[in-house]
């Protein structure tokens, strides 16, 4: 299941809901869980959504004259390794304020705040000019959106010309072996962390269902070619559990 732009519903989870309406319980999901969304990635992957968002910072290729503008960047974790890697100042974004408040104080604990921009905007009308930006990037937040198209088509608006958009998301796993292993632990070990921890199961339920209805690979990659970027390539990481989409504006 995909999110149709002229359909009056979307996707929440496996549920359809009024089109109108997805954004705003996304945004109460993330406003539950934002207290303990570090720990619990954490906990969800063992840890190795750390190596999966090291992989992905190395692929942006952070260069001192290079600007980031980090989608959905929630508690920072991209914006802050883009500029360990030593690169140019970058715009963290969220469209939920309590996952950015988190990201802000992590700037001003890390004394980043001169480096990092913070800015409540919605992926799908981004309040930056056209070519504005040389990188732009999305972890673990595309499949959170109503209109998916519409947030390829603003990033490819603000990149500059040889710009590159780069987006980590859950993706479809490739070891078929694999396949009941990771359903176990999605959808029956999953909420229940949640509930333990972030005492919020129903949150991580959604979590777990949006990874399963968001677009494969090849889907996710013809959309990409549909906005308009070039070059678009897919590197899966942990046999398919996650892949690493990117795309030129030439």
């Amino acid at each position: 299941m995909t999110d149709n732009p002229a359909s009056d519903t979307a996707d929440f989870g496996f549920r359809s809901v009024p089109r109108a309406e997805k954004a705003g319980m996304v945004r109460a999901v993330f406003e539950s869980v934002a207290p303990k969304y570090d720990l619990m990635n954490d906990l969800m992957s063992f840890g190795v959504h750390r190596v999966w968002k090291r992989i992905f910072i190395g692929d942006l290729d952070p260069r001192p004259q290079r600007r980031l503008l980090d989608l959905a960047g929630g508690t920072g974790d991209i914006t802050f390794g883009w500029l360990a890697l030593g690169g140019g100042p970058a715009i963290l974004s969220d469209i939920n304020p309590a996952m950015l408040s988190v990201g802000r104080d992590r700037a001003v604990n890390k004394g980043l705040v001169e480096d990092v921009a913070c800015v409540v905007a919605d992926a799908e009308k981004l309040p930056l000019p056209d070519r504005s930006v040389d990188r732009v990037s999305m972890a673990f937040g595309l499949r959170n959106c109503t209109d998916k198209d519409a947030v390829l088509a603003e990033a490819r608006r603000v990149l500059k010309p040889g710009g590159r958009f780069l987006c980590l998301e859950f993706s479809q796993i490739q070891v078929a072996a694999l396949a009941p292993l990771y359903d176990a632990w999605s959808f029956k070990v999953l909420p229940r962390i949640g509930q333990l921890v972030a005492k919020d199961g129903a949150s991580y339920q959604y979590l777990a269902e949006s990874i399963r209805t968001f677009p494969n690979q090849e889907k996710l990659a013809g959309m990409m070619r549909r906005a308009g970027f070039s070059r678009v390539s897919v590197r899966n990481l942990s046999g398919g559990i996650a892949a690493i989409h990117a795309g030129w504006r030439l």
